[in-house]
């Protein structure tokens, strides 16, 4: 049996021999980081000066344990180590490198500590009860410290975005409202964590369902990046939350490019049925930067008139000219009423009708074309178009214009813009 207090005294031995060689064991630990956690040891000396004050502390703290049998229970992380794990956190360092540094560091520490005990100790019943004893109490402080830490970097973390979230959204809003002059791009660009200088295009994302969606946010930030992935984008997209259901989104893309209807559609087939997204024009530079969001929020407002009628993605290049119409929902109402007559009542057979005539005058007033693009008889088509036509106030060589902006209306708004049956 191996006595307790002949232990403790050994080990108190052993820390402080390994105590004059403090700072040669944190050069080495630093060093064994660079091999194994390359991202901890970069190119910016402050952040490298901190990670050796944080490996000295924490060994000058472990070895002081050891000397004089203090319960790490009781033990606080050293305040270089609490300010790394705040700078990680602000970096976004992943916590698991944080995790696995100790892991290293204690490792290390306990292999350095070993082999201090078999050069010193030939008693092999006392050498494993040393060695017990350090693993033990290693684990506790290590244990201890880690989780604190880990507390601490989740908190800086959550501080950290949602402050950066906070300037990122007042910087963004001051772009959108353009008052003051022009910007500092530069440091435009350094706030917001988005190149303005390219072309881009702008993105309302929301989840239309009244019923609650735990993180709704990260399943709207997935679908806006399964679409800038589609398209191949350049650099990195902006992402700007407005509440718990709803963000605006900014794809840098190349010269060129746009988003197209399979790009959309291929993205939403993967997602949550609520999701809804509407899209404006591709634009360049603080002002196309402007535009293409005011693009996508009038093309928004469509969207959310139409309800559940609504597409769940719409284009400002498909439906720019309704959205813009609808800024006044009652005003453009009123003209839907006086274009289309009893042609525009909410019913079924109005629907019918409505979509046939539709039809057969995007298709140029072919029969034809628009019997296949229905699929219906060509004799049904003219049985339609003629009753349409006789519901409408007035003659199409009259209005014709008018009236297939108003069967466009018609299509997207369905019961916001029709007259009750």
């Amino acid at each position: 049996m191996v006595d307790e207090e002949v232990v403790s005294e050994r080990i108190r031995q052993i820390a402080a021999t390994l105590e004059g060689r403090a700072g040669e064991l944190t050069g080495e630990l630093v060093q064994l980081y660079a091999t194994d956690l390359p991202q901890l040891v970069n190119d910016d000396e402050r952040m490298v000066s901190l990670l050796s004050a944080s490996v000295y502390q924490n060994i000058e703290t472990a070895l002081q344990i050891f000397r004089h049998g203090i319960d790490p229970a009781g033990i606080e992380p050293p305040a270089a180590a609490i300010e790394y794990a705040r700078r990680l956190a602000q970096r976004g360092t992943p916590v698991f490198d944080l995790i696995r540094a100790y892991d290293l560091g204690q490792a290390a520490m306990l292999d350095f500590g070993f082999q201090e005990c078999t050069r010193l100790v030939d008693d092999a019943a006392l050498l494993g009860a040393m060695m017990r004893r350090l693993l033990r109490v290693a684990y506790e402080f290590i244990t201890r410290v880690v989780r604190q830490l880990v507390g601490v970097y989740q908190d800086e973390r959550d501080r950290w975005l949602l402050n950066r979230s906070a300037a990122r959204a007042a910087k963004v809003a001051d772009l959108l409202d353009g008052n003051g002059g022009p910007p500092d791009v530069d440091a435009a660009e350094a706030v917001i964590g988005y190149r303005l200088r390219g072309t881009h295009v702008g993105m309302i994302v929301w989840h239309a369902s009244e019923a609650f969606v735990d993180d709704a946010l990260s399943l709207l930030e997935s679908v806006a990046g399964a679409v800038f992935e589609r398209v191949r984008g350049q650099g990195r997209p902006l992402f700007v939350p407005r509440d718990e259901a709803s963000a605006w989104v900014w794809l840098p893309l190349a010269p060129g490019a746009t988003i197209g209807r399979e790009h959309l559609d291929a993205a939403l087939a993967e997602a949550e049925a609520g999701v809804r997204v509407t899209v404006g024009d591709p634009g360049t530079g603080v002002a196309g930067f402007r535009d293409t969001h005011q693009q996508a929020r009038r093309v928004h407002a469509l969207a959310l008139a139409a309800g559940e009628h609504c597409d769940r993605a719409l284009t400002f290049r498909e439906v720019g000219t309704v959205a813009l119409m609808t800024s006044d929902l009652n005003a453009a109402r009123l003209w839907v009423a006086s274009t289309l007559g009893p042609l525009a009542a909410d019913d079924e057979n109005g629907g019918r009708l409505r979509e046939t005539l539709r039809v057969f005058l995007s298709s140029g007033g072919s029969y034809t074309a628009a019997a296949a693009e229905l699929t219906m008889h060509k004799n049904s088509v003219q049985y339609r178009v003629r009753k349409a036509q006789e519901l409408l106030p007035r003659g199409l060589g009259e209005g014709r214009l008018d009236v297939e902006l108003a069967l466009a209306l018609c299509r997207r708004l369905g019961s916001a813009v029709l007259s009750p049956a």
